[in-house]
């Protein structure tokens, strides 16, 4: 099994895929152990003076006004946890769960934050031992961290709570630590507060959404190709003298993306024949690289925020290499959300765009004499005509979810919090707007692997063709008479989801960009 290695320098993109999603083991390097501990002489040394410092012998939020005594401060500690840990509503998805302890332990292991080494290892000991601690759906606000999904987590720690184990099972957590020979943990000062305060969930999900919609782009760029093939489209538009006179990179990337699956197409450049020559495809053919472009370069400024959000501290307060221990806002989420926001704007147009070029392939009066709704007998047979239904309800959710969260605001803690992110909440929508979009792409593309085979006497592109193969291998069927759809476009769904469109075509085009 593949193991990660904290040190105190961050860790990377791949990293959090590997914890999160194929459960690699962690450990903390001995630089990191050496971090942990001079930052906690320094806490140790402030919790034995007479002033009060936030986070270590202070209460919490609108609380901090109160000095807490040596005698109250591992139950103040335990208390924070305990009381945090007030999310509600449906379970959050393990890979995120795993996602969410792995980059609050990267915090943890930098030395900023003034957590004992033992306390950091006991973190590292859970993941390993394939325990997830139950978090709930709501609780975070995006402001002083993922509060109650990080509560939840610390509370495992503590022997308390829910958590499910590595066969699945959900059992209270003292139990599963005990099973993996794990002692449970005894906060002391700040410790409690540490474990809470950043920003871990909404940046993993962040991390993966990234992911995800980097398959999706490059599906989006072949299924488009797809389209434009079926509909007997012009591929000059890709060109890339067309493409450098508006140098967005994405654009670039997705137009030669789009040429080198239509490379060696007998379907492509019909556009100007028959009783009613085309000049130009419609917008959604035309236009694809554009569109597919500008959400291209939304990423990359998301990549860009993760990847210094991964570089990043997230404390409060923080303790320094000086020795003193500040107040600060570095938990505020606006960075991760404002990114998380723009990615489900750039998904629903990707979608939007999509289901129009699928609408087009069903349209009789618009798909250049493909039969209506690519149905083997029209009138007996409906084709694809409610895939299409489908797709819509599909798209317009994704129009719901790109409402920006972070554009919302609700004050919290007596108006000591009185400006939050809610960025959280923002990558929840994002994570289903990432589901639809799959579901989006795979409709596109069994409409136009379908209406590329109608083409009788014209020969795909070989990148087309292997694509198509593939498709058919998985089990998905091509033109016929009506039949069963649903297990169709599951199949195609979970061949968009797990890569293998761009795994078909790579080996014609090469890398897709």
């Amino acid at each position: 099994m593949q193991t990660v290695v904290l040190g105190t320098s961050g860790t990377t993109p791949q990293d959090v895929i590997d914890v999160a999603r194929h459960g690699a083991r962690v450990e903390l390097s001995s630089d990191a152990v050496q971090a942990l501990a001079a930052a906690r002489a320094t806490v140790d040394a402030l919790a034995a003076k007479p002033e009060p410092v936030y986070g270590v012998s202070t209460g919490f939020g609108a609380l901090a006004t109160r000095h807490i005594g040596h005698d109250l401060r591992t139950q103040l500690q335990r208390n924070i946890v305990r009381s945090h840990a007030a999310g509600m509503g449906p379970r959050v998805e393990r890979e995120v769960v795993r996602a969410l302890m792995f980059l609050r332990l990267k915090t943890v292991a930098s030395g900023y934050t003034g957590v004992r080494p033992e306390v950091a290892q006991t973190m590292a000991d859970v993941l390993n031992a394939g325990i997830t601690p139950v978090v709930h759906e709501y609780g975070s606000l995006g402001c002083s961290g993922d509060l109650a999904p990080l509560s939840h987590c610390a509370l495992a720690l503590m022997g308390e709570g829910d958590a499910e184990g590595p066969d699945g099972e959900v059992k209270p957590a003292g139990e599963l630590l005990a099973a993996a020979g794990i002692e449970p943990v005894e906060l002391r000062e700040k410790e409690g507060l540490a474990l809470l305060n950043g920003t871990d969930g909404m940046l993993g999900m962040l991390i993966m959404a990234l992911a995800d919609l980097d398959n999706l782009y490059k599906s989006a760029d072949v299924t488009a190709a797809l389209s434009l093939e079926a509909l007997l489209g012009t591929e000059k538009v890709l060109e890339p003298e067309l493409h450098t006179v508006r140098p967005h990179p994405g654009q670039g990337d997705s137009a030669a993306n789009m040429l080198a699956v239509l490379k060696g197409s007998e379907l492509t450049g019909h556009y100007q024949s028959g009783e009613a020559p085309r000049v130009q495809d419609a917008y959604s053919v035309r236009c694809a690289p554009q569109v597919a472009g500008a959400g291209r370069d939304t990423m990359a400024h998301a990549r860009l925020v993760a990847e210094r959000e991964l570089a990043a501290s997230v404390d409060n307060p923080i303790v320094l290499p000086s020795g003193e221990v500040r107040s600060n806002g570095n938990f505020h989420g606006a960075p991760v959300a404002y990114v998380l926001d723009f990615l489900a704007i750039a998904a629903a147009d990707l979608g939007s765009i999509a289901e129009r070029r699928t609408d087009r392939l069903l349209d009789k009066n618009r798909s250049h004499g493909l039969p209506p709704f690519l149905a083997d007998d029209a009138g007996v047979d409906s084709g694809l005509m409610i895939a299409q239904y489908t797709q819509a309800a599909l798209v317009s959710e994704m129009k719901r979810l790109a409402v920006p969260a972070s554009a919302d605001s609700i004050p919290s803690s007596a108006m000591q919090e009185d400006h939050v992110s809610m960025g959280w909440s923002a990558a929840r929508k994002l994570r289903t707007a990432i589901d639809n979009l799959t579901r989006i792409i795979a409709v596109e593309l069994y409409a136009a692997t379908r209406g590329i085979e109608l083409r009788h006497g014209l020969s795909p592109a070989p990148a087309s063709a292997a694509a198509i193969e593939a498709l058919r291998a998985a089990g998905v069927a091509g033109p016929g008479p009506d039949r069963f759809l649903a297990p169709d476009l599951a199949a195609a769904d979970a061949f968009v989801r797990a890569g293998r469109l761009v795994a078909a075509v790579e080996p014609v085009t090469g890398p897709l960009a």
